[in-house]
């Protein structure tokens, strides 16, 4: 089989999914020449500030934050200038690639936007790091701030397919995230745009997640796989699916889907990649240290390791 082909349909993607794992190191051979095409050997290493945790509207089945959960978590409004400050400062000493700010909740007042903006640009005029946003559904002018304040990214995923995601969330629709990611776009921000593999979906879902998330272009695709979180829907889901093998072919058929993109290999990777964590870099070019939103990470030093044990580079990008 031809892995790699721009024109990929849909059946061959399928065909990756379900190809044997004895043929996974063809695989993987096949798929770091793409990756080594458009991002060669470097790795981005990138941090993530929760900035507003909990009291979320929204009823998603795997969020520890979502209305619906109960799991036991730290709850605030947004935190202080501080905190945000420090992690910018752990970003720029450690050379990372961009500083993520995530923030709970679908929609927010103009106060609150007027508020978080000010601190992005105290922080970007402290320090000079990247800055993506993960912060629900937008109206034009707030997005329009948050640009101007010094927001060069917005992250917003899909998290399955266009025909599960009923069964993942039913207070908003998965035609309100594209057409909230088509606004920012239209507005000049670049896109994070991925989603989440373990939530019960079939591989048909998967596939057609991907094949939804090329047609949107987005500058990074980030791969999670689930970490069932006591409290939420999912607290019982059953992952054993997920294995080294298949959380690899996800991140292959990302790659060769979005091969100029920045594929980044997410929550999960800690537990389903555990050992295996070298392969992923035939795919992957950017990954994330010290954490998640409401779940722990391995460290920053430690992450480095793994990358410069498996023969590649991490790089800070410029602002």
């Amino acid at each position: 089989m031809n892995f790699y082909n721009e024109n990929l349909s849909r059946q061959e993607a399928l065909s990756i999914l379900d190809l044997p794992d004895e043929d996974l190191p063809e695989l993987l051979d096949a798929v770091y020449a793409v990756r080594k095409k458009y991002k060669g050997d470097m790795v981005s290493i990138h941090l993530l500030t929760s900035a507003r945790s909990g009291n979320c509207s929204q009823n998603c089945a795997y969020c520890a934050q979502s209305h619906d959960s109960k799991a036991d978590i730290d709850k605030y409004k947004l935190v202080s200038h501080d905190k945000l400050l420090r992690d910018g400062h752990v970003i720029r000493d450690k050379g990372l690639a961009r500083h993520c700010i995530g923030l709970s909740g679908i929609q927010f007042s103009d106060l609150e936007i007027n508020e978080f903006a000010g601190e992005i640009r105290k922080l970007k005029k402290e320090v000079q790091t990247p800055i993506c946003c993960s912060i629900g559904f937008l109206t034009p002018e707030q997005a329009r701030k948050l640009k101007e304040a010094g927001v060069g990214r917005i992250n917003h995923n899909l998290n399955t397919s266009r025909n599960f995601y009923p069964k993942i969330c039913t207070t908003h629709t998965y035609q309100e995230r594209i057409a909230n990611i088509k606004m920012l776009q239209g507005i000049g921000f670049e896109i994070c745009c991925g989603g989440i593999i373990g939530l019960g979906e079939d591989k048909p879902d998967v596939v057609d997640m991907f094949f939804e998330i090329r047609a949107i272009g987005p500058q990074a695709v980030p791969v999670n796989f689930l970490l069932p979180i006591e409290g939420t829907a999912l607290s019982n889901a059953d992952t054993s699916h997920l294995t080294p093998e298949y959380c690899l072919k996800t991140l292959c058929l990302a790659r060769l889907l979005n091969p100029k993109s920045d594929i980044r290999c997410a929550a999960g990777r800690e537990v389903y990649l555990k050992g295996r964590e070298k392969w992923m870099f035939h795919a992957v070019d950017s990954i994330f240290a010290s954490g998640y939103l409401t779940a722990g990470g391995q460290s920053i030093d430690d992450t480095i390791k793994i990358i410069t044990d498996a023969g590649f580079r991490y790089r800070v990008e410029s602002a």
